[in-house]
């Protein structure tokens, strides 16, 4: 029997998260910015650029998976395991690589992109063992980075990525509500979590009926747990006094939003309620900052400044925000759109980025724990637009 390098496989009626003509302007844009860089070719790999430009998310259990984008095509290459899925779920062609025989995954890309030609890829994504299979069968005239030009293009959304986001931030605020009802003294964190999770499931289904459901997660933490705004869920029983973290992050195809707020159970002490007022404070006047022509930067210097002015800056933990988009915890980042001292990208109509400062309190201080507050904004014409609906500081968020 002959066994093929690769074929294609498509059947079934395709489903995407958003409009041909939604993804045939991204990769307008993509193409705008190849022929700026003098790149004939690009070879995507992460699953933030796939996804943002195909609209497939893929699932690599140590397959590899790309996107090759030239001047007149868009084709995503897939492995056998998937059968017919990824060319229902992406937009352009497909094409299916087998396990035959080693490297048959660059063998469908040359079948694409021919060999000699300019080859954009991602510097931050593939890695060195790929890289050197892209040069042994592609063999690039020359290879260029192009991921920091696929960030910049990411940052700005258009308004269909707007309706996804603000849907997003709709149902973070449902499963914070159902986290509220859940918590209780002597409650579990992940009993508390698996409530919030299963809240925003539904809602995504009912919402994006044709959509893939994955990905959708809760950080719910307790007491000494709090201090680390990634820290896993655990079987910890809260405690009457307990500082409380709700954390929301709902997944749709591909795209993250998240709520985030301070909590206590039943009761919240003198100092620790005047560190939880602090940072709403700063919170608010964060906010206040985030309009057209201010720079990450600035931002960030402004809230250090109001921190420092309160002897509260040395419990600072990390940068107060970020961009929103393709992204998860385990894939995807616009860098160049955070709230850090480092980044100095100005803020534009149409980008989405969060507000989230947190100080987090050693423990046997007084006021012990981590306190942070999340928002998601919109940057408008004029200002910003906040699509975060569910309640923060303490008059809502004392519970159990």
């Amino acid at each position: 029997m002959e066994r093929p390098e690769f074929y294609r496989f498509h059947q079934g009626d395709r489903v995407l998260p958003f409009s041909a003509t939604e993804y045939d302007t991204r990769l307008a844009g993509l193409r705008a910015r190849m022929a700026e860089a003098g790149v004939e070719a690009c070879v995507f790999t992460s699953m933030h650029n796939i996804a943002y430009y195909s609209g497939f998310l893929y699932c690599s259990f140590g397959r590899p998976y790309g996107l090759v984008v030239t001047e007149t095509e868009s084709v995503t290459i897939s492995a056998g395991i998937d059968a017919g899925q990824p060319w229902r779920r992406c937009h352009g062609d497909n094409i299916t690589y087998t396990d035959w025989q080693r490297n048959n995954y660059w063998r469908a890309i040359l079948s694409v992109t021919g060999t000699g030609k300019a080859i954009g890829y991602e510097g931050d994504h593939m890695t060195l063992a790929q890289k050197g299979m892209m040069d042994e069968f592609l063999k690039p005239s020359v290879a260029k980075d192009i991921a920091p030009a696929t960030m910049r293009q990411r940052m700005h959304k258009s308004e269909a990525e707007l309706v996804m986001i603000r849907n997003g931030a709709n149902v973070a605020d449902v499963g914070g509500y159902a986290i509220r009802d859940a918590v209780k003294v002597g409650a579990r964190e992940i009993d508390v979590a698996m409530a919030g999770r299963d809240a925003m499931e539904l809602e995504i289904a009912k919402r994006f009926p044709d959509a893939e459901y994955r990905d959708t997660w809760v950080w719910f933490q307790s007491g000494i747990n709090t201090d680390g705004a990634h820290n896993p869920v655990t079987a910890r029983q809260m405690q009457r006094g307990d500082i409380l973290s709700l954390n929301t992050f709902p997944m749709i195809s591909g795209y993250y939003t998240a709520l985030e707020r301070t909590m206590f159970a039943q009761d919240v002490d003198a100092a620790s309620l005047k560190i939880w007022e602090a940072n709403v404070a700063a919170h608010e006047y964060g906010m206040s900052l985030l309009k057209p022509g201010a720079s990450c930067s600035e931002v960030t210097h402004k809230i250090n400044e109001f921190f420092a002015e309160r002897q509260l800056l040395q419990y600072r933990t990390f940068g107060y925000g970020h961009s929103f988009g393709v992204l998860s915890h385990y894939y995807g980042r616009e860098a160049g759109l955070e709230l850090r001292e480092d980044i100095d990208t100005v803020l534009e109509p149409g980008m989405v980025i969060s507000m989230e400062p947190m100080l987090t309190i050693p423990e046997g201080q007084p006021g012990a724990g981590g306190y942070r507050e999340h928002d998601i904004l919109i940057i408008t014409e004029d200002g910003n637009e906040n699509i975060t609906g569910y309640p923060y500081g303490p008059e809502f968020n004392v519970v159990g």
